[in-house]
């Protein structure tokens, strides 16, 4: 992990014992862009506005920010895209902001907090990961990013509440969302030969209606693979319960390509749906 580190000059002190401790380590790479002494005051939107635009560019992958009370690093740090900055001044915030809110810059106050406190959140901060489930969605409402190609894919047989959210998901990631649709062939290849309910044209059509669908593919392959290749999205949404690394091991999905996933409710399964009506066809009188 390439840690960067800075502060004003209420901070350098702490931040030099913290670039410090974190190099001993063989899992962080650290990089100090100072300030280096305490002699001369600066100001500190100077050094986080440095510092989280590195983290914008995706030169770094967290970020430690500390002043006196670490408020004007927070402040001047959230004003850059991609960038999550955290106040945090107890043990208890700092798993919650990197497990609830994703953040990637740790903000500290040198006055509000001991040193030994300090150390205790950074640790925390530090190997505590995103838990993302739920709390995806809501922290892709803060995302400024547009200007994204977002794709996304499935069988959508029997269109319900869970695929309508998930497509208004991922149309909120940017500014056209392709869908990738599998085939009838491809569908019974996956789901059994009494499936699709609804036949490709249909269920390309309907998608079509949906204000959030700018485009639909329909592809005879069991995975995207080759289609994600042609498409070259910024963002893919994938619906379901797995972690991002094992989406990108299992689908083979590129680096460059960042991966959503939306939580799905079970409640909301095709599968169920039509097994429910199933069911009640066979209790209707004949």
């Amino acid at each position: 992990m390439i840690v960067g580190l800075s502060s004003d000059h209420n901070g350098v002190e702490l931040k030099t014992k913290m670039a410090i401790y974190l190099r001993e380590s063989p899992n962080f790479q650290v990089v100090d862009i100072g300030p280096f002494t305490t002699a001369k005051k600066v100001d500190y939107v100077d050094y986080a506005s440095q510092l989280s635009q590195m983290v914008s560019n995706g030169d770094l992958d967290r970020a430690i920010l500390i002043c006196g009370t670490g408020v004007g690093m927070s402040i001047a740090a959230n004003r850059f895209e991609k960038v999550r900055a955290a106040l945090v001044h107890n043990v208890m915030t700092a798993p919650k902001c990197r497990e609830h809110n994703n953040s990637n810059v740790l903000c500290l106050g040198a006055w509000t907090t001991s040193e030994e406190e300090n150390f205790e959140i950074l640790d925390l901060w530090l190997e505590t990961n995103f838990e993302e489930g739920r709390h995806v969605k809501r922290v892709e409402k803060l995302s400024t990013h547009r200007d994204n190609l977002v794709f996304t894919s499935g069988v959508f047989d029997i269109l319900h509440a869970g695929h309508i959210e998930l497509l208004r998901f991922a149309k909120s990631l940017g500014d056209r969302l392709i869908v990738g649709l599998n085939s009838d062939t491809s569908v019974r290849n996956i789901k059994g030969p009494h499936r699709p309910i609804t036949m490709q044209e249909d269920r390309k059509a309907l998608l079509e209606a949906l204000v959030e669908v700018d485009e639909v593919v329909i592809f005879e392959e069991d995975s995207p693979t080759e289609l994600i290749t042609d498409v070259a999205p910024s963002v893919i949404v994938k619906g379901g319960e797995h972690t991002v690394n094992e989406i990108r091991e299992r689908d083979n999905i590129p680096l460059e390509i960042d991966i959503k996933v939306f939580p799905l409710v079970g409640k909301y399964s095709t599968t169920n749906i039509i097994n429910q009506i199933s069911q009640t066809d066979e209790e209707l009188p004949s």
